[in-house]
């Protein structure tokens, strides 16, 4: 039984219409962050499970005991109790180790919520109080507020984390470590030199992610994949109205000469990035993680920098005398007198997301949270096991997001405190002032090219997959049309000329 094609297209077509439009616009908007991080979102205007509750989300990230580190006048709490900083996805809140209260203490952060995105919050040898989200990285003192403070940052360089040893105060992004010595007025980049195994390869699922957005080929990359999210905004509306069939006959010949034309010359590309975007979720997903292959030549991936975009987060580690490195390759121990690497065996799997929770318990073991869950580290001992069942920690990393999808961890309440990514924590009550703090653009973008918006958290896992397979069928369907279309022309025009024109 041969295949209905035209049905096919147009239902196909029709249905995924507004999915369609909305993977394209918020695939432009994701392109373009650095355009849009100053323009929020308020959470009103989104599904109900978008609100912070019981300090999911990554609300509540880390916490920091401040010991009296600020002057007395500048904050008004409890002489009792120790005052703590609590910081996350949602700014800086100042409270203390009972949780009785928490006021904002985001003043002279920038609005934007990407910029009050904190990874974290820490207090120099000098007493002065430092806090970095991707955007920036900010010292508290003048006038009682934050103020930023400038580095020598490359173009798009995004920020993870920040730490201290000494006097010795170090900054992260994606790609170097920026050191910096009292008065902390300025910073010296240093490239981290290449571990001892480093072969130039990447992971296939990064490969096949900056070809998707098109940063592979860089700005100019992101420009064609934008112009092709435009080509497909124009298919789905052309091929709305054929479907509707308006009485104006020159708009219905305008649009399916258009259709027709624009979806038989960009059918490659757009198939393109229908496939790649597909691939970026499971199954597919982890097949393409767990690979690597060889850095493309005259891509931004065949870079100088071995950590280029693999850096993660930092920590002093006063038991092994080095830096403890988490990046997207695993964890590592740094010198940073000579920028020198080595790869550690014993550590426990993270998730591909990134790890979210790296700090020392009470018995000098690394707490490692990521979506994959938590794990107690003995680097001494070389052993790592399960936070809360106590087995062994897996050798190899798993599905991105575990049993536990761990988002934040303190220590400094009278019990620790785990937060959940969705869960969160009951360990109080949160301030239902910030249930609607305001999301970034880019992250409500985010949410809709992935599906969530739409479903919730199980589009992670069949939404796109879903979607994925439905576009390029639909795609395919639209081609094979033009195809028997094409066949059929030329076999009346051959026809014709065998019978009237040829003597």
């Amino acid at each position: 039984m041969k295949l209905n094609w035209r049905k096919h297209h147009k239902w196909l077509g029709i249905g995924m219409s507004f999915f369609m439009l909305m993977f394209c616009v918020s695939g432009i908007l994701l392109n373009h962050r650095s355009l849009i991080k100053d323009v929020n979102v308020s959470r009103k205007y989104l599904p109900s499970r978008y609100e912070y509750r019981n300090w999911n989300g990554g609300l509540l990230r880390g916490t920091l005991d401040l010991d009296k580190a600020i002057v007395e006048d500048s904050l008004t709490m409890m002489d009792s109790c120790h005052r703590l900083l609590l910081y996350g996805n949602g700014g800086i809140w100042l409270s203390d180790n009972k949780a009785s209260c928490f006021k904002d203490f985001n003043d002279g952060l920038p609005i934007g919520a990407d910029y009050r995105q904190i990874r974290n919050v820490i207090k120099a040898a000098n007493g002065s109080l430092w806090a970095v989200s991707p955007f920036g990285i900010y010292r508290y003192g003048v006038h009682g507020k934050w103020n930023e403070v400038k580095m020598p940052l490359e173009d798009d360089e995004k920020l993870t984390d920040i730490a201290s040893h000494g006097d010795t105060l170090v900054v992260l992004s994606r790609s170097f470590a920026y050191v910096s010595l009292p008065p902390y007025t300025t910073f010296k980049r240093i490239q981290l030199s290449a571990p001892k195994d480093y072969d130039g390869k990447v992971t296939a699922f990064r490969t096949v992610w900056l070809l998707h957005s098109g940063e592979l080929f860089g700005m100019t990359g992101k420009l064609v994949v934008d112009a092709i999210a435009i080509i497909l905004v124009l298919l789905c509306i052309t091929g709305v109205i054929i479907w509707l069939r308006p009485k104006r006959r020159v708009l219905m010949q305008q649009s399916f000469r258009l259709h027709d034309r624009i979806g038989r010359y960009t059918i490659i590309l757009t198939l393109l990035i229908a496939l790649t975007g597909w691939c970026l979720r499971p199954p597919v997903m982890i097949a393409l993680v767990l690979n690597k292959i060889p850095a493309l030549p005259g891509t931004t991936l065949k870079s100088e920098n071995p950590w280029n975009d693999k850096l993660r987060m930092i920590r002093y580690d006063d038991s092994c005398h080095d830096w403890l490195l988490s990046t997207s390759e695993g964890f590592y121990s740094l010198n940073m007198s000579n920028a020198k690497v080595k790869a550690l065996t014993s550590a426990p799997p993270v998730s591909v997301m990134g790890v979210n929770v790296l700090q020392k318990d009470v018995k000098g073991r690394w707490l490692c949270g990521s979506f994959s869950g938590l794990y107690v580290w003995d680097r001494l001992q070389a052993e790592a096991f399960d936070y809360f069942t106590g087995k062994s920690a897996p050798k190899k990393a798993g599905a991105p997001f575990g049993k536990k999808a761990i988002a934040g961890m303190s220590q400094d309440f009278s019990a620790p405190v785990i937060a959940e990514y969705y869960e969160g924590t009951t360990f109080c009550l949160q301030p239902a002032s910030m249930n609607q703090l305001p999301m970034s653009l880019w992250n409500v973008a985010l949410e809709v090219h992935s599906g969530r918006i739409f479903i919730g958290s199980i589009a992670t896992y069949i939404f796109i997959f879903v979607m994925g397979i439905l576009a390029v069928w639909c795609l395919w369907s639209g081609y094979r049309i033009r195809v028997r279309i094409r066949k059929k022309t030329m076999h009346k025009v051959s026809f014709l000329r065998f019978y009237f024109v040829l003597p």
